[in-house]
């Protein structure tokens, strides 16, 4: 492995200021992300080194990242072994996992109806959130997506909707290097479009058939699955522009779940027809 200190540029790098969470597109306007833990940082090297602009780690990590600082060696740019003292202040966090790096984060892309229409085509679903605000449970999410092969997940424009942020990263650990990212303007009315090619399903309380049961109907266009707000559920402009509502029932001890343990059995279901069991009821 290259030696750590030898790597060409200053010696101790500031870290990029964190974004504020609750502000919606705030953290997807920075040029870099700090990516923390080995998974996320191994994804990140596997997927695309080239993003990376710096490393650092702390001496339990040296032996792993040894190749990663080999590529960045050759592409002239900074890694550093550090005091477990100055990683913390690198991270932002005591809990960063031994290594941070220093990145461009994935661009989240405005969704093409036509681009939907050969995945429809292809036999490919999508899920979709729609006012999920918080980005612990977008980076779960995506973290199930990658998990289960639903490799692209839709964001709403509603204003609460949770954009890729440090927060969201750290707990998709390496899922957003797999699961590619769009937004839907005009979401509602775009919906509508989408409705030609997918059957578009919405999770809502009440009285709805299974998700099971809807997402397994034979000879059926591909789901669009809709996931909404943590607290409110889907609003009702985009209830409307489902085809069909679905409801995750349980014993009914407690009203539903979070919307990221909603979403794992959902993805489950979307990636695979039938297979989901009846759980919890959520939104």
């Amino acid at each position: 492995m290259p030696d750590p200190r030898s790597a060409k540029g200053p010696s101790k790098a500031a870290p990029s200021k964190p974004a504020a969470e609750g502000a919606a597109g705030e953290s997807i306007r920075r040029k870099t992300f700090r990516i923390l833990g080995l998974p996320a940082v191994a994804a990140l090297f596997a997927r695309d080194p080239g993003r990376v602009e710096r490393l650092f780690f702390d001496d339990r990590m040296k032996e792993k990242v040894g190749a990663y600082c080999a590529s960045l060696a050759q592409a002239r740019k900074v890694y550093r072994l550090l005091p477990s003292d100055e990683m913390e202040k690198v991270a932002g966090t005591p809990l960063h996992g031994g290594v941070v790096a220093v990145a461009a984060p994935r661009p989240v892309l405005p969704l093409d109806i036509d681009e939907a229409a050969r995945w429809a085509a292809a036999g490919e679903p999508l899920m979709i959130l729609d006012g999920v605000g918080n980005p612990h449970n977008l980076g779960a999410i995506v973290r199930t997506c990658a998990f289960f092969g639903i490799n692209r997940l839709v964001l709403s424009d509603h204003a609460e909707q949770a954009l890729p942020s440090e927060a969201a990263y750290r707990v998709a650990e390496g899922g957003f290097e797999y699961v590619s990212l769009y937004q839907l303007p005009r979401f509602a009315q775009s919906l509508r479009h989408l409705r030609a090619h997918y059957r578009v399903v919405g999770t809502a309380l009440g009285d709805h058939p299974d998700p099971a049961t809807a997402l397994s109907a034979p000879n059926a266009k591909p789901a669009a699955l809709i996931l909404g707000n943590e607290e409110v559920g889907l609003p009702a402009t985009t209830l409307q522009a489902c085809h069909q509502l679905v409801t995750l029932r349980g014993t009914g001890q407690v009203q539903s779940l979070n919307v990221s343990a909603t979403a794992a059995i959902l993805v489950h279901a979307l990636a695979t027809p039938g297979a989901a069991a009846p759980g919890a009821s959520g939104r």
